[in-house]
């Protein structure tokens, strides 16, 4: 065969090869975004449905915030004891495994919970639900990430952000539909319903040839390195002004509406809805704004000085309407709707062998963070007479203090070949 009939050949071959990964990554971003999407469905469906649920539970004033925050804390630990199960995993044996799995697992106990009847077995499959629902997100965004052109990558992150993180806001309608149990039997049937697209799938090229070699994946503890322990830390640190907004200031939105003396009651799925509806403009601007500049640090830096103001404006603002408020949590929420760029930055940091790792236990380290976030908030109360507003403030300035430190350390990764390995 001659030299230019070789090249031609190739050529061909290359061209089908595109055309199917076009398809493949079409049905890739269709599962991570629709998965992602039952995530947030799920794990903000507590908070809209906490006061409510535990009401039913037979607990009244005080007990229903503390048993709150209890649940809450529970299916954080859930999270991070999940994140790093899935993210090994993931590494060890293919994106497309966890994706499934995980999604698997948390539909079964979304519908367990629409069952329970104390406030010990609520808290037994909210871990379960936390623990499947660690997996889904960091195996989606990382499968995605390795089969998609390193120059479009933020556009496909920004898709399944924006479709995910309206799941937040569908939970709000439909809980004002049905019963809080319905809800749970719907985030599990949706769940169990993506199964079914299992087929149109297929996993990572990157994986698939390091599969083949005798690299070590998956080793977590290779993370502990010095260098490569503070880029993770760095990488976590970004994201925690964002879970403190969503997991403190939005889910305890019903008590701060008190002190700030709202006029109405809060309704904390409103809340969470207006929250979450603020996320999904700022996602969609912070992955188009980054892919404009060609930057993934440009857009965080801005996305931290307006959540900086934001929040401001949150504790600032007493004696408002209703609206006013929900207006301030849809501010609040545009604000932190940088967990697209956090994810793509933590996802391009890595190399293939511990990237799914990375990529699955640093969202659930950030959503988890609002174990001490919490803790701490409490403890502060304690310091400032009972002052929720004083603690509050505090917890938000070393919440921004570190995340503005981290960045400040952080290399840029827009359009960085994803197809290398981490050293042992």
């Amino acid at each position: 065969m001659a030299f230019n009939d070789i090249l031609t050949e190739t050529e061909t071959i290359k061209t089908n090869s595109d055309k199917a990964s076009s398809k493949l990554f079409s049905a890739a971003v269709l599962v991570a975004a629709l998965g992602y999407f039952v995530d947030i469905y799920d794990l903000l469906l507590f908070s809209i449905v906490r006061v409510p649920s535990l009401q039913s539970l037979g607990l009244k004033g005080q007990d229903v915030t503390d048993n709150g925050i209890f649940l809450l804390n529970i299916q954080m630990i859930g999270l991070l004891t999940g994140g790093i199960f899935w993210g090994i995993l993931a590494d060890k044996k293919g994106r497309l495994y966890v994706l499934f799995g995980s999604i698997f697992l948390y539909s079964i106990a979304n519908i367990a919970n629409g069952f329970v009847d104390t406030v010990q077995s609520y808290a037994i499959w909210r871990f379960i639900a936390g623990f499947g629902l660690a997996g889904e997100l960091g195996a989606g965004i990382t499968l995605v990430a390795e089969l998609m052109p390193k120059e479009k990558r933020g556009y496909a992150a920004t898709i399944i952000a924006s479709v995910g993180v309206s799941g937040a806001v569908a939970g709000f309608f439909i809980a004002q539909l049905f019963d809080w149990r319905t809800c749970f039997f719907i985030g599990g049937g949706l769940g169990l319903s993506l199964l079914f697209l299992r087929i149109g799938v297929v996993e990572s090229g990157m994986f698939g040839k390091l599969e083949k070699t005798d690299v070590k994946r998956g080793d977590f503890f290779s993370i502990f390195k010095k260098g490569r322990f503070l880029k993770y830390i760095r990488c976590i640190l970004i994201g925690v002004p964002l879970w403190f907004v969503v997991g403190i200031l939005i889910t305890l939105s019903p008590e701060f509406g008190k002190i700030l003396n709202v006029s109405g009651p809060v309704n904390a799925g409103a809340a969470v809805a207006w929250c979450y509806g603020g996320l999904v403009l700022g996602d969609i601007t912070s992955g188009l704004l980054s892919q404009y500049l060609k930057s993934r640090i440009k857009v965080v830096y801005a996305f931290l000085f307006l959540s900086a103001a934001s929040l401001c404006v949150f504790f600032l603002l007493h004696d408002i309407s209703l609206m006013a408020f929900y207006a301030t949590c849809l501010l609040l929420g545009y604000s932190v709707g940088y967990w697209v760029i956090f994810m793509t930055i933590a996802t391009e940091q890595f190399g293939t062998n511990i990237r799914a790792t990375v990529t699955t236990t640093v969202p659930n380290f950030v959503r988890g963070s609002v174990v001490p976030l919490s803790l701490l908030l409490k403890y502060l109360m304690g310091l400032f007479n009972g002052s929720l507003i004083y603690a509050g403030v505090v917890v938000a300035i070393i919440s921004l203090g570190l995340a503005f430190w981290a960045l400040s350390y952080m290399q840029e990764t827009f359009s960085k070949d994803l197809e290398y390995v981490e050293d042992d």
